[in-house]
């Protein structure tokens, strides 16, 4: 599965323009829950095109537009739209069936 690492400066470029499932994940290295996340997450068989991953430390201004409030925080974007947050646990089986509950809603636009 494909990777990547954004930041503030081309995270909205990014999401907007890559085809597919993505789902951004906002961690923190002194996160425990985000270190397993970033360790297990790749290895998991979802159904997705990527995992985008931002550091909340580094990136405060996407931390605020994207109301993060605790870590790891997981949202859904399908080809630039965005399907709002993923509020389930860390697990494959939980995270394709938060999938399928959220790109079955109606899409909004990025925050």
């Amino acid at each position: 599965m494909d990777q990547l690492q954004l930041t503030d400066f081309d995270l909205d470029q990014q999401l907007l323009n890559l085809p597919g499932v993505s789902l951004l994940i906002f961690t923190s290295l002194g996160c425990s829950s985000c270190r397993w996340a970033r360790h297990h997450l790749p290895e998991q068989s979802l159904p997705l095109d990527r995992l985008c991953w931002i550091d909340a430390e580094e990136n405060g201004g996407a931390v605020e537009r994207y109301g993060v409030f605790h870590l790891p925080t997981m949202f859904v974007i399908r080809d630039g739209a965005f399907f709002g947050a993923l509020r389930t646990q860390m697990s494959a089986d939980a995270i394709v069936t938060g999938l399928a509950h959220a790109l079955a809603t109606p899409p909004d636009e990025l925050p």
